[in-house]
């Protein structure tokens, strides 16, 4: 009987220390700020969802600009020593290639003419001695050496010929106009700079009067048609982009429309400075909407990284901040930021 008694009062005694023991709890609970409690009627209503792991693409935004394509522009500059005389093209002119930008005057080049021109009447005067001596070789008149030293004579002004040619070709005159010159026997100390690409004119430098040396640029021309849209990525995303992904450009000139496109480079050296990679993609501008140097953020879709999630439902947006609300006990929710 004694016993029975005895293990009676434990059992009473453990039951009310885990009662006082959940009770602690409860209240610990209760009273937590960050704890929201859910009524019977929203408990029905509520579904949990656990955080899983999935493949995420984000979206890298990097600041850039329309630049030229510059396998579509040219700089052209003077090819001889002179003083322009005068200027033919206008910035934001649209030329096709070969049109006359300017004219040089340059002393130069007339005295390279008058050298071609002494080089050519040697040269005739020489091939005409040789066809002489081989008739009077022919008729035993004059022997074999002296008609050796007439065709050497030939040979020689005829490499001096071709060669007074090839310095006015790299003066930059045509073969067209030194066979004119040949013909006509003309010195002409003006040059043309004409454009080697059809486009707009968009860089001049150069005045009336001024004297321009052969590493002076004098204008620009590009054509307009196709631009490359360029961004500088940040060293620690390059490796989320590649050639080839998808790209969307957004240009704040033309009300951020966005502009789709694709990676057609990514550089393979990080520049120390900004510890940026450059990054460009190509774009249709057939239309001319497009004008070098505007701004433009380009949108990059980087490759898929594991990444934890959970349904947009599940977020509540509050006062510019996002909560998730997760389960701690019955009917109660701890909110997380």
């Amino acid at each position: 009987m004694m016993k029975n008694a005895l293990i009676c009062l434990l059992t009473v005694s453990l039951l009310l220390g885990c009662n006082k023991e959940r009770d602690v709890k409860q209240a610990a609970v209760v009273n937590d700020p960050m704890l929201v409690t859910a009524s019977p009627a929203l408990m029905e209503s509520l579904r949990l969802a656990e955080v899983a792991a999935e493949p995420v693409a984000e979206t890298l935004r990097v600041a850039g600009n329309i630049g030229f394509d510059e396998q579509r522009l040219t700089r052209i500059g003077a090819s001889i020593t002179g003083r322009v005389v005068q200027i033919d093209a206008q910035l934001g002119q649209q030329v096709r290639k070969g049109d006359v930008l300017a004219r040089l005057n340059s002393a130069e080049l007339s005295e390279q003419q008058l050298a071609y021109l002494k080089a050519l009447a040697q040269l005739e005067l020489n091939k005409r001695n040789a066809e002489r001596a081989k008739a009077l070789f022919e008729a035993d008149v004059i022997g074999a050496a002296e008609l050796q030293r007439r065709e050497s004579e030939y040979k020689i002004s005829t490499a001096e010929t071709r060669a007074a040619a090839d310095q006015l070709r790299l003066l930059g005159v045509t073969d067209a106009a030194i066979a004119r010159l040949g013909k006509a026997g003309e010195v002409d100390s003006v040059t043309p700079v004409v454009a080697s690409l059809g486009g707009v004119v968009v860089e001049r430098k150069l005045l009336q009067g001024q004297v321009v040396q052969p590493s002076d640029i004098l204008f620009a021309v590009a054509d307009l048609s196709r631009l490359w849209a360029v961004a500088q990525v940040p060293e620690q995303q390059v490796g989320q982009v590649k050639v080839g992904q998808s790209v969307s450009i957004e240009v704040p000139a033309l009300g951020n429309e966005k502009l789709v496109g694709k990676l057609i480079y990514v550089a393979q050296t990080i520049d120390p400075e900004t510890r940026t990679v450059l990054v460009r993609t190509e774009l249709d501008n057939s239309d001319g909407r497009l004008k070098p140097a505007m701004l433009a953020t380009m949108l990059i879709e980087a490759r898929p990284v594991e990444r934890l999630v959970l349904p947009a439902s599940a977020v509540v947006r509050e006062n510019d901040a996002e909560h998730v609300f997760v389960p701690k006990a019955m009917a109660y929710f701890a909110c997380c930021r």
